[in-house]
């Protein structure tokens, strides 16, 4: 197997991985509306090639691979989104990729990751270990390793959506962001924003139950997700826990608030009509913490809408909360 060299994520790190996907990929908009009397600025990662910012870190992964470790392939492991980075970045690459995913993941995201071309490889998310499995699958197969959160790659690649931000609102308003709120799943994307954007503060946002960055920065150490954890719409959101490598960063940068699964659905509703965007559970996080009043906003406060893929049986049902 090819095991991750032991190394940081650095800032250094997120300036190369923006380099590296500006030069095959727009930026997505960054929108601005109000929340209130506040002005509030929206990046709208849910518009990515594969609907969500997981595309970023997989390509700074996969396109630093050597020749060598291109041909051997690579295993990521997902609930679906990182999933489709990985599979996206591997089929322009021209490689061979290999996802774990749960096999309850939802349809849509394991017909797209299927559509890419890569194998997937289904296990029970009750009863089974994703990370365990994927480990194995590695070392049986020689291939690269490319996890979803806990990689230094795919965090600086995660960031760049920050450096992107910022670049944004200082050309159509002369300053960066004081505060970004984030969706918040394993850690990457708030970890990487962390990086590129220090002189900000980074709001991560976790769906109700399944809070355990919150409570580990709390704790000061990493805390797992309790075994009872209630179910959640938020299939994107649902690590057990965070890694060492994304704690590192998070710990000295990062605030963590909760969302419950009415504020959630309260945001995509909010998105489809105000924004005219399509967001998933997951995606509409930060949004949802903005609009409930979980953090505070100063007109200069920005969030990432980070991921779309919803089908359309659900998000109909979202929408017709509201008639």
């Amino acid at each position: 197997m090819s095991v991750t060299p032991v190394r940081t994520p650095t800032q250094a790190g997120v300036l190369r991985a923006a380099q590296k996907i500006a030069a095959i990929l727009p930026p997505t908009p960054l929108l601005p509306f109000a929340i209130g009397d506040q002005q509030v600025w929206a990046k709208a990662e849910c518009l990515q090639p594969i609907g969500v910012f997981k595309i970023r870190g997989a390509w700074h992964r996969l396109s630093d691979l050597s020749a060598e470790e291109r041909a051997r392939g690579v295993v990521g492991v997902s609930s679906g989104n990182h999933a489709q980075g990985v599979a996206w970045a591997a089929q322009r690459l021209g490689m061979h990729a290999a996802i774990v995913m749960p096999a309850d993941a939802p349809q849509v995201k394991l017909a797209r990751v299927a559509e890419l071309g890569a194998e997937i490889v289904t296990y029970d998310r009750a009863t089974q270990d994703r990370d365990a499995i994927s480990q194995a699958l590695a070392k049986e197969r020689g291939a690269t390793l490319v996890h979803a959160f806990g990689d230094p790659w795919v965090i600086e690649g995660q960031g760049s959506a920050g450096r992107e931000l910022a670049t944004q609102m200082e050309a159509l308003t002369g300053g960066g962001p004081t505060r970004i709120i984030t969706p918040c799943g394993g850690g990457g994307l708030a970890a990487g924003l962390a990086l590129a954007c220090p002189d900000a503060e980074i709001v991560a946002v976790e769906p109700a139950g399944w809070d355990d960055v919150r409570r580990s920065l709390a704790a000061g150490s990493i805390q797992r997700v309790a075994a009872d954890a209630p179910p959640t719409s938020c299939d994107a959101l649902q690590t057990p826990a965070t890694w060492p490598i994304n704690f590192a960063v998070l710990r000295d940068r990062v605030t963590a608030v909760v969302v419950s699964e009415d504020e959630i659905r309260a945001a995509q509703r909010f998105a489809f009509a105000r924004l005219r965007l399509v967001l998933e559970p997951g995606g509409a996080a930060a949004l949802a913490a903005a609009l409930a009043g979980r953090v505070s906003l100063d007109g200069r406060t920005a969030l990432i809408l980070s991921g779309g893929n919803t089908d359309a049986a659900s998000f109909a049902r979202v929408l017709a909360e509201s008639a």
